[in-house]
């Protein structure tokens, strides 16, 4: 505007249109007025275009709570770090053998609400009785808010509690299918187990093995695939993904590996004298396989590994629980321990100092405490105390609540 007032002014007081003591814009003629007043506004009109067209970033999207996420935000610290163990039902009842749920197990249950129980072969006598506990447990389970993992150790071979007792369809050892190095085969060995677990009502199968046979003093012999670790990667993921196949969540063992032992962790500490470069190059490439099928669990040991460098059973170290299963294989399931009434563990630490250990470590669940009481009691001193952040307990109880939200027990 300022430039077409410059120029128009010399010419209007030439021809004496200008008049003393008025303003330049009272001296400018209207056309000219007009033509500035419509240029000005069609530069708004342009400007408010251009800001009404440009577009603004979408706001961010908040995904609801899950069903899991809003279960966990319900529970009290007592209920989270209950839904942390699993354990024999003769926790909450006095007999030897528990085979019906009655009055003791609703007590005991209500008093300690865990993540999960264990049967063994003792505990199934007949497939009437198997169901209908299975099924009892579930429902009072679930009338807490929250159902439970029915598990048991069904590998075949030589390790069948429901298969020996009930006269289910047997298969094989597991060095038999790692012999044959049949995919199909083994796919179909968890498809047969899953079959008949899920009939009665078990969802959790212990199994398979994923150790590779190093030593020929170790503890596992026929149970295991094979001393090839890609051959054992191979058969475990088939028979991992069979059972999952089936709705029974699969569960390989014994990370990092017990293949190269030579002792027996039910009984007493087992050290397993291998570096980081041959767990690398053998045992982690077999667990790798059934990690990478998308297996449900991984079982970590109580043998000490030497690589780990902390003299500590691999489900107490956080080398083994957090860098190596975590990190170096990228497992994002849940991790729980060997049974912690095993020798290896229950000769050394008290049940509370073993269970702090295996959380800091980072372990989801801990199976089969010696004494449940003692050890739900150190978690939660070790919570109020802040020895353990409560929110390392939210992230094992979510990772469980989330399975379990998909099996659809919340």
């Amino acid at each position: 505007m300022k430039k077409i007032i410059a120029v128009v002014l010399p010419v209007l007081m030439m021809c004496g249109c200008g008049s003393v003591g008025k303003t330049e814009s009272e001296n400018v003629p209207a056309a000219v007025t007009a033509t500035v007043r419509s240029s000005a506004v069609e530069t708004t009109s342009e400007t408010l275009e251009t800001a009404e067209t440009t577009e603004l970033p979408p706001e961010p999207v908040t995904a609801p709570p899950s069903a899991a996420e809003i279960r966990l935000s319900e529970m009290t610290l007592h209920e989270k770090i209950c839904q942390m163990f699993i354990v024999e039902p003769e926790k909450f009842s006095p007999e030897a053998a528990f085979t019906v749920v009655g009055e003791n197990f609703h007590s005991g249950f209500g008093e300690y609400p865990v993540g999960g129980f264990i049967f063994f072969a003792k505990n199934i006598q007949t497939s009437e009785q198997t169901s209908k506990m299975l099924k009892d447990i579930q429902d009072t389970a679930l009338k807490s808010g929250t159902g439970v993992f029915l598990a048991v150790d069904e590998e075949g071979g030589c390790v069948t509690r429901v298969q020996s007792q009930l006269g289910t369809e047997a298969v094989y050892s597991m060095r038999y299918y790692g012999d044959l190095n049949d995919r199909e085969q083994a796919f179909s060995v968890g498809e047969t187990i899953g079959d008949y677990l899920a009939y009665y009502g078990f969802n959790v199968d212990f199994a398979p093995v994923a150790d590779v046979n190093i030593s020929p003093q170790n503890e596992l012999g026929s149970r295991i695939f094979s001393s090839d670790p890609h051959i054992t990667a191979e058969m475990s993921a088939a028979v991992s993904a069979g059972l999952q196949s089936k709705g029974v969540c699969s569960t390989l063992k014994h990370f990092p590996g017990l293949g190269a032992g030579s002792g027996n962790t039910h009984y007493g500490s087992v050290y397993i004298d291998r570096t980081y470069e041959e767990l690398l190059e053998t045992e982690f490439t077999a667990f790798r396989g059934g990690i990478e099928a998308g297996c449900d669990f991984v079982m970590v040991g109580h043998q000490i590994t030497a690589a780990s460098g902390d003299d500590l059973p691999g489900d107490l170290s956080s080398e083994v629980v957090g860098e190596w299963l975590r990190n170096t294989l990228k497992f994002d399931g849940i991790a729980i321990t060997d049974s912690h009434s095993m020798g290896a563990v229950a000769n050394v630490y008290d049940s509370g100092e073993a269970a702090v250990k295996a959380v800091e470590a980072g372990m989801d669940i801990i199976l089969m405490p010696r004494d449940l009481p003692t050890a739900v009691e150190g978690l939660t001193n070790a919570v109020n105390s802040g020895e353990i952040m409560e929110e390392r307990i939210d992230e094992s109880v979510l990772r469980i609540l989330e399975k379990k939200s998909e099996m659809g027990l919340i």
